[in-house]
């Protein structure tokens, strides 16, 4: 049987040649509004730090920014890289958000650090982080400050010390583990928690960290099933010529990261249908274009309804990756818009 998958959108918030970051901050929630009118699931802002096409460091603010702004789509993080903050910090900043929108915050937690070893630094040198090496302990203390029960502390004369990341929460926010590679699938399956594979940036080992996670599955009360969904690139038009024109400048981005190269602002379609890459940016474009979904609405709507049966999810989650063209305006994100809209149609 063919499954129709539900959609949502992960959103790095892009930055484009030009375009200051309030215009970006701008585009991205006049993105998830239209998410949420068009029935998406869910809607994640990434966390990465000093990189210049990218403006998506704070998901805590975006996600309060979004929520206030939309009525029904579940907004989160996707995700908090939980080795650059105090697990106490982010259960009191997710509490206060369940609290704004109940019932529709998702905290994704990453154990990737979602930097370079200068911002890493940084982050440790200017305010509370946590260790990666105690990632699962403080996966669990996020679980019980989240709680409306909080968590106990055993105090050394003996004593029990209460706390709760918000006085009187009278629900959570749904936690999700978030990876690519076999140790989340493993911890969210020890867990009994859902899992999103990052696919979008790897693409590699898809099979085995599913199966690895539905194998060893342990139902908790919440999720009594395995719950997963997977990530793709997309980008979507009437016209496939125009659809794979609009990634371009994404794929020469992510080339760029991968083969070493200086990073900078997103380009626009023209900038980069102008300016050759080298030998090894051209490979790597190649190699990813073959993993992310590129062509008309009927395309992308056929491969995304194959990606689902051949991983058995019922959700799938988009990276929008549709870049601008110079007429486009600074404030809105007019292709990856014609994404959404696009593939909302198509799989209706």
């Amino acid at each position: 049987m063919t499954t129709t998958p539900r959609l949502s959108v992960l959103d790095l918030v892009p930055v484009r040649t030009g375009q200051s970051s309030a215009e970006a901050i701008h585009a991205s929630l006049s993105l998830v509004q239209l998410a949420d009118r068009l029935g998406f699931e869910r809607y994640w802002f990434a966390e990465h730090h000093n990189m210049p096409a990218v403006a998506a460091s704070t998901p805590p603010v975006m996600i309060a920014a979004a929520a206030s702004r939309t009525e029904r789509i579940r907004v989160g993080s996707g995700g908090v890289m939980l080795p650059n903050h105090s697990p106490l910090v982010v259960a009191e900043q997710f509490a206060a958000l369940e609290a704004i929108a109940p019932g529709r915050i998702d905290l994704g937690i990453g154990r990737a650090p979602g930097s370079d070893p200068v911002v890493t630094y940084l982050l440790r040198a200017t305010g509370p982080t946590s260790d990666v090496e105690k990632f699962p302990e403080h996966v669990d203390q996020i679980l019980a400050l989240t709680s409306p029960d909080g968590a106990s502390l055993r105090l050394g004369d003996g004593k029990d010390y209460h706390v709760r990341a918000t006085p009187a929460a009278t629900s959570a926010p749904t936690v999700w583990l978030l990876g690519s590679s076999d140790y989340s699938a493993r911890l969210a399956a020890e867990q009994g928690l859902p899992y999103a594979f990052a696919s979008h940036f790897s693409g590699q080992g898809i099979d085995g960290a599913l199966r690895l996670y539905r194998e060893n599955y342990r139902p908790s009360e919440a999720f009594p099933r395995p719950t997963t969904f997977l990530t793709f690139n997309v980008s979507v038009a009437d016209d496939s010529d125009e659809a794979h024109a609009r990634a371009l400048p994404q794929l020469r981005s992510m080339a760029r990261l991968v083969t070493g190269k200086p990073m900078g602002p997103q380009e626009t379609v023209e900038q980069a249908q102008a300016a050759p890459l080298d030998a090894a940016g051209e490979q790597a474009i190649a190699a990813m274009r073959d993993r992310w979904v590129i062509g008309t609405p009927a395309e992308a709507a056929g491969r995304l309804r194959g990606l689902a049966d051949r991983y058995e999810v019922d959700e799938l989650m988009l990276v929008p990756v549709s870049g601008s063209r110079e007429s486009d305006p600074m404030d809105a994100a007019p292709g990856r818009a014609a994404t959404l809209e696009l593939l909302a149609d198509a799989l209706r």
